[in-house]
């Protein structure tokens, strides 16, 4: 170590790889969820990078023609297909930020020790930031590599030249260089942000506990998300396009949108914290039994657990239930369409009046849904993780409890009690705040109709333009509107699912529970 309270490059990063086996898994963890981070992230500026063709005609709305897929050839769509990529980076960083707290009460033990060694608080700090930047940066090497391998295994254009997936484009040098950077970095970050409450020292390590209790205030968040969706709707009936476009275009709605979206999942994460807080008040007040009781101090004590541990679940159901509402919109919009038709026909008697709707939109909110399902799942991934840790964090609370002659199942109970009393309500404000943003972008009224339409009144149909001219009326068609009700079922769906997974790994994690009470955890350093 240098007097200058710089650590030498070859003793940090020994002191960031002497690693027991707890130590290697965080670094594996760390580097596979930075791999999958990578490669979203990665697959996102692909789709940006995919150019548009030059058309005088179409302008910035020329569709191109290589990829078979409308979400890539459409230049409308691929914004909403880079920021679905992008956002499903969310609950994988966010697994990389809880995989980096592995095993972190030791490490925070060993950092006493290199505190005792004359270390300063900057050196420690930044054998911290070496370890987790050093896997994550391993992570995202591996995801380079993997998209390259998966871009040359996935290149099978079809008889005509075309591609399913942009396997021609490759994001800009730049955007991957600030990838292969930028992931490490913000790992590194993150796994030196929560040490800002540690103090260590040469005789141990003491978390600083924070002993104000949580306020509201993240309401105030909601409400600007509220407003922001409702300045969408403002803009997209004041559009001369409103009729012909789903969202309004421009640079003003998506920002707005982005801003809103942020604000939504940042209050409803934060105010977890508030919940937990008001919930263990209510437990401690009423509840009668030992394991409500010990979940109620434990959240009373610590609110801000439940805001770390499901901070990435709530944004999937969030964003989920959204996506439900925006599916139930297209619906209503298919059954308008498809009523047109229908009328039509009968009206005129003519058998080819009207167009079938376009199933575009519902097949683009299937895998809408696949993404979020597939974040749900990472992000209970995440869950599993850290609620494993603070099983393991607090063996010895644990054991001395048992000890004194608390059974096993009450403390599986209150760790149930503790996990899932902020998650409920956490969860169904998620869900309803979802609905709202959803509906209040896409409306509740789906419109269909109100023109006039030359339909053919031939027995044998119109094969050309003279015959439809000599056999043809002009039909009008009336408004016809379907109302895009609560989409009850893909709420439920989306609850109970969340809801499976909490429950899932919550069991997985109390699985280690048994050997964490065990007498000989008393001693254990």
């Amino acid at each position: 170590m240098s007097r200058t309270g710089a650590l030498r490059p070859g003793t940090l990063v020994r002191l960031a790889f002497a690693a027991t086996r707890t130590d290697t898994l965080r670094v594996v963890l760390t580097a596979l969820s930075t791999l999958l981070g990578t490669l979203a992230l990665l697959a996102a500026l692909t789709v940006a990078a995919v150019p548009t063709p030059h058309d005088p005609a179409a302008g910035a709305w020329a569709v191109n023609s290589r990829y078979t897929s409308q979400l890539l050839s459409e230049p409308g769509l691929r914004p909403g297909v880079c920021l679905a990529l992008a956002l499903l980076t969310l609950p994988v960083l966010a697994l990389a930020g809880q995989c980096a707290r592995v095993g972190a009460p030791a490490r925070d033990r060993r950092l006493a020790a290199l505190r005792l060694a004359g270390a300063t608080p900057r050196q420690t700090v930044a054998v911290i930031a070496a370890e987790t930047g050093a896997a994550a940066l391993l992570g995202t090497l591996a995801g380079h590599a993997a998209y390259f391998l998966l871009r040359a295994a996935l290149h099978r254009p079809d008889a005509d030249g075309r591609l399913p997936l942009p396997t021609d484009v490759l994001p800009h040098p730049a955007a991957l260089a600030a990838v292969l950077l930028g992931v490490p970095l913000l790992s590194a970050a993150a796994a030196v942000l929560p040490a800002r409450h540690l103090v260590t020292d040469p005789l141990g390590t003491v978390r600083r506990a924070r002993t104000h209790a949580p306020r509201p205030w993240p309401a105030v968040l909601l409400a600007a998300s509220v407003a922001a969706f409702t300045a969408v709707t403002v803009l997209s009936h004041a559009a001369p396009d409103a009729e012909d476009a789903v969202l309004p275009q421009g640079g003003l709605p998506l920002l707005l949108l982005l801003a809103g979206g942020v604000c939504g999942v940042l209050g409803i994460v934060l105010g977890t914290a508030w919940l937990s807080h008001t919930t263990g008040r209510l437990l401690h007040r009423y509840a009668r039994r030992a394991p409500a009781l010990l979940a109620a101090r434990r959240l009373t004590a610590d609110p801000w657990h439940g805001s770390r541990t499901l901070a990435a679940f709530l944004a999937c159901v969030l964003t989920g239930a959204g996506a439900a509402a925006v599916r139930a919109y297209f619906q209503a919009m298919w059954d308008a369409e498809a009523a047109v038709r229908e009328y039509v026909r009968k009206g005129s008697g003519s058998r080819t009046a009207g167009a079938a709707p376009d199933p575009f939109y519902l097949d683009a909110m299937t895998l809408v849904d696949a993404a979020v399902i597939t974040a749900l799942v990472i992000a209970a991934g995440g869950l599993l993780v850290t609620l494993a840790e603070a099983v393991t964090t607090r063996r010895r609370a644990h054991a001395a409890l048992t000890a004194g002659g608390v059974p096993r199942g009450v403390l599986v109970r209150a760790a149930l009690w503790q996990t899932l009393a902020p998650a409920l309500p956490a969860l169904v404000l998620s869900l309803v705040f979802g609905t709202v943003l959803g509906r209040l972008v896409m409306g509740t009224r789906a419109v269909s109709g109100a023109y006039e339409e030359q339909v053919c009144t031939a027995p044998d149909g119109c094969p050309d333009d003279e015959l439809t001219r000599a056999n043809s009326e002009v039909f009008t068609v009336p408004e016809i509107v379907r109302t895009a009700h609560v989409p009850w079922a893909e709420l439920a769906l989306y609850g109970g699912g969340a809801l499976a997974l909490l429950l899932a790994a919550a069991g997985a994690a109390l699985v280690l529970l048994r050997p964490a009470t065990r007498v000989e955890e008393l001693r254990a350093g």
